[in-house]
Formats: C-alpha cells, structure tokens, sequence
C-alpha cells in the first residue's frame, strides 16, 4: 500500500518567484504532479516584479518531501528559500508548559503560596495524608510512564527519544480531560528497578499510565505495581486499546446483526495488546476465540508454549483448531488484527463468514490494505486516522482516568474497562451508526464525560461509597476549606 500525503509529513516552502498568476498556478501544478498536496500560499512580501509566498505542502514522507523540494530547485525563475519541517516546529520547545494556578503579585501572595504560610499546609498533610489530595496537585495528576523499549511501532530507542511521544500523550490528557499529566521516561531497564522507581515517584500523582513498555516485562510491571501502590495503575498499550476494540465491536455486530456470545472472533496477535483484548473479550460475553500468532493458531497441544501463551490456549479456540492465520479466519465473523502489516489477503477475507468484520490495527501498515478488506468484509476498522472508523486510544484513556481520578480509586478493575467500552460505544447513537462510523471521532465532546461517568460509577459501587448529589455536595463543604487552627 502506497503511503498517501499526510499533514505528519506535511513542510512549509519559501519561495521567491515572478509576480504573475500563472506562475503561482505552474508552481502549484508543478509541486502535485509529484503526488504531493499543496494545501495552502500565504503571501509573505508582493513587489511590482516579485513576491514572496510560503507553500505548505502534505507529502508521504521524508523522502517524498525532499524529492519536491530538489525539484522546485531546478524550477525557472523560482528562488528557494527555507524548508520548514511543520512537525517539527510543533516540538520545538517540547509541547508542554507548567503554570501556576494563583498569582504571585506582593508579598502577601509569596508569603501565602510559600513561606511562611507553606508551612501550615505540610503540617495538615502529615497529620492526614489524605489532605494532600485536596491540597495539592496529587488530586488530578498522572504520571506518563515509559522506559522506552517500545516506542509507537519503533522499537526499543530508549527513554531520551521516547519524550516526544510522553509529552504528546501528556497534552491528550490535558485537551480531553483537563488532567495535569507529566512526561515520565526512565532510565532503568529491569522489571525491579522500573517498579522501585516508579513507588518512588507515586506520591505525587493519582495514578500511573504505562506506556510504551515491551512485553512480556510490561505484564510484571503493571501485575507489581498494581498490587504496591495505591493508586489506580493503567497500562493504555494493553487496556486503552482493549476498550476502544470492544466498543468498536460492539457497535460493528450491531451493524452486521451478529451477537457477540456467538460470534466466531480470530485475534491474531498475543502480546500487550492482543492480550488485554482477549481478557475484555471475554468480560464482554465472547466466547469463541481462536489466537494466533508468528507460530500459528495457538492451541493446548503446539510446543514450545511459555509466557501467557498457555494461560490464551486454555481460555480459547473451543473447537480445537490447529494450523496458519489462514485456517483460523476460514468461516469467522470477526478478525481482530494486533500484528504485522500485510499478513491477511483478500482472499483470506472472502473465506470468512457472510457480513464480516475486519480490524486491521498494525500501524503503521495494517495487517491488510483497507480498500482490499473492504471488497468483502462489510465492516473494516483500523488504527489509522486517514481511513474510516479509527480505533484511536485517545478515545479511551482520558475519560478512563477523569473517572478513576473523580471517584478517587485506589484500582483499576476489567468491569470499570468493560464500563467505558459500553459507555463508548453508546456515543454513537442507533440513528448515526453505519459500517463507516462504528466509533465516535476523536473530538466527540460527549467522549470523555460518557466513559469518566461509566467508570466513576462502577469505581465507588466498588469502593462501597456511592452518595447522593446532596451527600457529595456536603463532603465537598465540609472537606474542601479547613481551619487547621
């Protein structure tokens, strides 16, 4: 599959060149004859002869981009100046500032943001360390945890180069949820140092989200740090994409008439991702689950099983099937792709079921091109924003946390995972769901507050502290302005 222009390879060119409208059109024309987008001409300086304009142009990659850019060199009467690289520019500086949230004007406000008056408000929180959640920032913060070994879908490139993609995830928190998150890339590289480190550094948050840890050392981490800490302890490679599958599930067999208790559903892929699938799976009602993975479909009797391979071949592939990817997706209603890029053909597809539904997730080439799914599965979803129904961990993870961190959790259950993805697939209504919009966008207001109410809900029935309005109402008087005396 051809990569296509993308605004994540998208560059601003600054060129000189005659004052003449047909030159502006040549330029244009001459930089799309390429395959690359021209999607905006500011003019930046116009004389009688010359002016000066500033092209921003999509391309499909870095060498597409500069095979535009060596091309306009040659281009007659067209002088070039700077190339901008426009993703580039949005990291300069990193993506993220801290601000303090009352004003530092006189002496008065110094003396009651820091000493003396500081002072009062530590001797409250050791007395009731509870306090620190109304006094400070613990109350609506997150930590973003990685150690860079397995960065989006680049590998182990270590913590420094991991910040970009920390600092990202951080501004997400803050957009979707008004959540105070905070880039934490560390250098440590055992199972136990990562856990001391993260204990180390927990009082100040709410909760941890774990990102871009490899497996299977990601699995022992969250199992560790779940049970050390009190507070809720998230893994988004593992349950944010877990939550956005089912809900896209959901709302796909309602699409196709299909019931998820009967539905032949084929995972192929068993690590982080296609393992909290499976759990979700399974808590949502599926029951007839074949995985496969580099060796083939996974099943009780295949040698060489370790890690959680004999855990998946106990809980799964009730009829026995042995052999490829090929013999598992034969007569299946649902394929569900967490893998490698183009490992599924259309005519693997065709074998499937009547109004299938594939999930192609591998990124950024999905286990098969979209428009080839699509020739015989009626519904096709993947992880990609330039093709229909994206299933996008942002849809998940800040609604997920808005609600641990109102309901003050101390845990993160799977019936508070499995309460966003049915409070998720609810944002689309009867009246908005086609094979094309199976989840929401992205931008969805109704997102975040729909799974933050579903998983706030389930958290204090959990924690045996559901109020009334008038109840909540009273605590928050009674708790939020104190007179230590």
């Amino acid at each position: 599959m051809s990569p296509m222009p993308s605004v994540s390879y998208s560059i601003t060119i600054r060129l000189e060149f005659a004052a003449r409208s047909a030159t502006v059109s040549d330029i244009t024309s001459h930089i799309e004859s390429h395959g690359a987008t021209v999607t905006a001409l500011d003019v930046s300086a116009s004389g009688p002869e010359r002016m000066r304009a500033d092209i921003t142009v999509l391309t499909a990659g870095h060498d597409h981009a500069m095979e535009v850019v060596e091309d306009l060199k040659s281009f007659e009467g067209v002088e070039l100046g700077k190339v901008s690289d426009r993703t580039f520019l949005a990291h300069l500086g990193g993506k993220l500032k801290v601000e303090p949230k009352v004003p530092i004007r006189h002496r008065d406000d110094l003396s009651m943001v820091y000493t003396p008056g500081v002072a009062r408000v530590v001797r409250a929180i050791a007395d009731n360390p509870e306090d620190a959640r109304r006094l400070t920032i613990k109350r609506n913060t997150v930590a973003v945890v990685t150690d860079g070994t397995a960065i989006l879908g680049l590998g182990d490139l270590g913590p420094l180069a991991a910040m970009p993609v920390m600092e990202g995830k951080a501004a997400l928190f803050k957009r979707f949820a008004d959540i105070d998150a905070f880039p934490i890339c560390l250098d440590a590289h055992s199972v136990e140092d990562i856990v001391a480190h993260v204990k180390a550094i927990a009082p100040v948050f709410a909760g941890i989200n774990l990102e871009d840890i490899s497996a299977p050392r990601c699995f022992e981490i969250e199992d560790r740090l779940r049970e050390e800490l009190d507070i809720p302890v998230f893994h988004d490679d593992q349950h944010g994409t877990a939550i956005v599958v089912v809900a896209a599930l959901r709302n796909a067999l309602r699409v196709v008439g299909k019931q998820i208790e009967t539905a032949r559903i084929v995972l192929s892929g068993a690590g982080a991702a296609g393992t909290a699938i499976l759990r979700l799976l399974r808590a949502a009602g599926a029951r007839d689950i074949v995985v496969t993975d580099i060796d083939g479909i996974v099943h009780e009797n295949r040698p060489g099983l370790s890690g959680r391979l004999p855990w998946i071949a106990e809980i799964t592939n009730p009829r026995g099937l042995t052999g490829t990817l090929r013999d598992a997706v034969a007569g299946a209603d649902v394929f569900i792709g967490v893998s490698a890029g183009n490992i599924l053909s259309a005519a693997d597809v065709e074998t499937m079921a009547e109004r299938s539904i594939v999930f192609a997730m591998a990124n950024p080439t999905p286990e098969i091109d979209p428009a080839e799914a699509v020739k015989h599965a009626e519904v096709v979803a993947t992880g990609r924003s330039d093709f229909a129904n994206q299933i996008n961990n942002v849809l998940a993870f800040p609604g997920v946390f808005r609600g641990l961190l109102d309901a003050r959790a101390s845990h993160v259950s799977d019936r508070m995972l499995l309460a966003a993805a049915r409070a998720l697939s609810d944002v689309v209504t009867p009246e908005e769901l086609n094979p094309t919009y199976i989840v929401p966008s992205v931008f969805n207001e109704k997102v975040t507050t729909a799974v933050a109410s579903a998983v706030e809900q389930v958290a204090r029935e959990e924690a045996g502290t559901v109020d009334t309005i008038t109840g909540a109402i009273q605590a928050i008087n009674a708790d939020e302005i104190r007179y230590d005396g």
